[in-house]
């Protein structure tokens, strides 16, 4: 890999934060006791905005004008209802649709069943969620939470290919109560050949501090299958990418395969056992990687300082092509 097509932008100017929503009390760091997701219950109520962005991609904001490539987090709490205003600022017709949430047809956001949004209209979408429990037939209905994701189905083709490849998607995060909640949560999203569509070899870059208790979301769209790994940490292949304790069966895991449409997350402490650095991340299929699905992890020691690292401009090939927006992070 050459390390100067990286961005190192975030580095230098610090992480950019992405909109987004959370339902849920600040988490403390891992030095601390952690703090836990509440129970559910709650009817909230947003405005969302598909946009075009300046570099003529799309993506969905909270406030007009400020859309982001991935779009906002929207994290809810299991029993909780969310009721999504979306306003299609666009020149051609556009939805929303969202994984693992229960919503009846008229908020599918397809053209197959007339949910998706006219060219400067609107339209409330409504998601439920529930926890697990028992049907009335004795077996087990599994609850909402989980790491899901939402995007446009419409644009370009009646299943949002074009929508989805320009940039229309973003996370989803349902809690339990009882969850342990991070000090900060990032979006990666795999998006064919791209990282949260970026142009190769430009991140994103993500920042913490040694003992950081950081979430990732980690989202695929497009074409391929790729692999995600990421240097020097591991988690638990679960729900919520944590031991539950000793005997938790689950196997841990730094490197996961994922394909279209699939997400998943995890949490891990900054640097746990390693200490700080500018960790990878990247599909660890060898030609991906080589062709720029790559960015970095930068955990700092206490004082902001990265043994061995030294921030590099982008590659002269990549400076032409700085994005204009990070879809980056959001702390709690």
């Amino acid at each position: 890999m050459d390390r100067r097509g990286f961005n190192r932008r975030v580095l230098l100017g610090g992480a950019a934060a992405a909109t987004s929503l959370s339902l849920g009390p600040r988490a403390v760091s891992a030095d601390g006791p952690a703090k836990t997701a509440p129970a559910g219950g709650a009817v909230r109520h947003l405005k969302l905005y598909a946009e075009k962005l300046a570099d003529g991609q799309l993506g969905y904001g909270f406030e007009k004008g400020k859309a982001t490539i991935p779009g906002p987090l929207i994290e809810v709490n299991e029993g909780d209802t969310v009721h999504i205003e979306v306003e299609n600022t666009l020149d051609v017709t556009a939805s929303l649709h969202v994984h693992g949430l229960d919503y009846e047809i008229s908020s599918d956001g397809t053209k197959l069943n007339r949910s998706d949004i006219e060219p400067g209209g609107t339209r409330t979408y409504t998601w439920r969620t529930h926890a697990p429990g028992r049907r009335a037939d004795g077996t087990w209905r599994a609850g909402s939470a989980g790491y899901w994701h939402y995007h446009d189905h419409v644009v370009g083709t009646e299943h949002g290919t074009g929508g989805i490849r320009k940039g229309l998607y973003g996370p989803v995060i349902v809690r339990r109560k009882g969850d342990i909640l991070p000090d900060a949560t990032h979006t990666i999203v795999f998006n064919d050949m791209t990282i949260n569509n970026r142009p190769a070899h430009s991140g994103p870059d993500f920042e913490a501090t040694v003992g950081d208790r950081v979430e990732f979301v980690m989202i695929t769209h497009g074409e391929y299958y790729h692999t995600f790994h990421m240097h020097g940490h591991r988690w638990a292949d679960n729900r919520t990418g944590l031991l539950t304790g000793p005997d938790d069966p689950s196997q841990v895991v730094d490197n996961k395969i994922v394909g279209p449409a699939d997400s998943f997350g995890f949490q891990v402490i900054a640097g746990e056992g390693v200490g700080a650095g500018a960790w990878m991340y990247h599909c660890h299929v060898q030609s991906h990687s080589d062709m720029g699905m790559v960015g970095l992890f930068l955990v700092k020691k206490p004082d902001g300082t990265i043994p061995g690292y030294e921030p590099h401009e982008p590659h002269e090939s990549h400076e032409s092509l700085e994005p204009d927006e990070t879809g980056d992070a959001h702390e709690h």
